[in-house]
């Protein structure tokens, strides 16, 4: 499929194109900023863009209120449908960020039932009790979101509701000609609601993709044949900057080979989990690392695991911010322009050395070198090797181990690498060796 050898580029439009904190129903065309990123995210090496949510909403587009128009904020559906086919023109896939499991307060059946109670044919879309109340002095009481009043949970259950959110998804497909979906808190989605999604998306477009946000446990609840086609894989966001901060590249080594190593009792083998160091949600990876020299094999680490990695705008050229106590605001900032530097050039080699290489798009995973400061591993499918080692020191490190060849070719920078006498790595190096026969 071809999520599988993606390179994912995640795009917070409200933030992204400087949206008011708040809806103020004012209609500005802000969406079309993004034709000026077009090229940007093309030369970067991505080939699929990921919009979180950017359909009418009370504030952050996570509080959805109507599914089928775009944010007056942004603008109107016809200047969503050009920003989407200029992306199409450039070969560039689009997913969509779904907010299936709730909505917010604003939400146009909710606020129906607000008026009209129990009288409201809308008011088994949701969970309420009108015996009770909520914070909102409502006169019900109703399910939320993990405690978030703002974000009122649907009922899932209700064929009604279903069928509104698979006409609204028909609809994405028709106007934009969408080719995936990242599913919001997919670990809230009942599993049969999540076969059905497959089902009806599959009906659209055979190759569509659905990824799912997951945290923790087994990430099988939710990706499965008939479910999601991947899931986010948190476990591995953590060491990726932990490992580095800790200098204990252990972490990271052994999380991955319970993952994905050749053990019979490998977790995810043959899946491809989406590989992330920073998102919407999360502290900068430039804000996370305590020592910046470890950006470039950090991102090389990441690039070379199994999984489908994902860049988040502006952390390409070093972007910094910080999650608050207080709000996401600090992730998601407004930028006029993308920006080039010796990172951004350097995560446009990775992405190209990862979309040309069966090895790293497929192969399976095995640790070779594992010390506290280096990391050797190896992907592997018929017909290709390739060696992806990491120095986290400021010390140059030879590390000896049976390379299986002489020479092999660094897929990053093309140039040729001697096994003779032991690999040297220089300090905070990475390389993607391709070994020769």
């Amino acid at each position: 499929m071809w999520f599988d050898q993606s390179v994912i580029y995640q795009i917070y439009p409200l933030g992204l194109c400087g949206a008011p904190e708040d809806n103020d129903g004012v209609r500005e065309s802000r969406i079309l900023r993004l034709l000026d990123w077009v090229e940007h995210i093309k030369k970067l090496g991505a080939d699929t863009v990921l919009f979180n949510p950017l359909f009418e909403s009370d504030r952050h587009g996570y509080d959805t209120r109507d599914y089928f128009q775009l944010d007056c904020r942004l603008g109107t559906n016809e200047d969503f449908a050009q920003v989407c086919d200029a992306f199409h023109q450039a070969g560039i896939r689009v997913m969509l960020d779904g907010v299936f499991n709730h909505v917010g307060r604003g939400f146009w059946a909710f606020r129906d039932v607000q008026e009209k109670r129990w009288d409201s044919p809308y008011k088994d879309w949701f969970r309420i009790d009108f015996n009770g109340n909520s914070h909102y002095n409502d006169g019900f009481w109703y399910a939320d979101w993990e405690g978030h009043g703002e974000l009122v949970k649907l009922n899932l259950d209700n064929p009604a509701v279903v069928e509104h959110q698979f006409e609204a998804i028909r609809a994405w497909v028709d106007q934009f000609d969408i080719d995936g979906l990242r599913l919001d808190v997919a670990y809230c989605l009942p599993q049969h609601y999540l076969r059905r999604l497959r089902e009806f998306t599959s009906s659209l477009k055979p190759d569509f993709a659905l990824m799912g946000e997951t945290l923790h446990g087994d990430y099988k609840q939710w990706m499965a044949p008939d479910m999601c086609h991947s899931v986010t894989n948190y476990e591995c966001y953590k060491g990726l900057w932990s490992s580095f901060n800790s200098m204990n590249l252990f972490e990271i080594g052994h999380s991955l080979a319970r993952q994905f190593g050749p053990e019979p009792w490998t977790m995810y083998k043959g899946a491809h989990l989406l590989s992330f160091l920073d998102n919407h949600d999360v502290t900068r990876i430039a804000s996370q690392l305590t020592n910046k020299e470890h950006l470039a094999p950090a991102y090389a680490l990441m690039f070379g695991m199994p999984g489908v990695p994902a860049v988040y705008y502006g952390s390409e050229w070093g972007l910094e911010g910080k999650k608050e106590s207080w709000g996401d605001a600090p992730l998601r900032p407004a930028l006029e322009q993308p920006e080039w530097n010796h990172l951004t050039d350097w995560i446009s080699k990775l992405a190209r050395a990862k979309r040309e290489s069966q090895a790293l798009c497929y192969g399976g995973y095995r640790n070779v070198v594992l010390t506290n400061r280096q990391l050797i591993f190896e992907r592997a499918v018929e017909g290709e090797r390739v060696l992806v080692a990491i120095n986290a020191d400021d010390q140059p490190y030879t590390a000896h181990f049976d390379a299986g060849c002489g020479q092999a070719v660094d897929l990053i920078t093309g140039q040729l690498h001697d096994f003779g006498g032991g690999s040297q790595l220089p300090p905070y190096c990475a390389y993607f060796w391709k070994m020769e026969r």
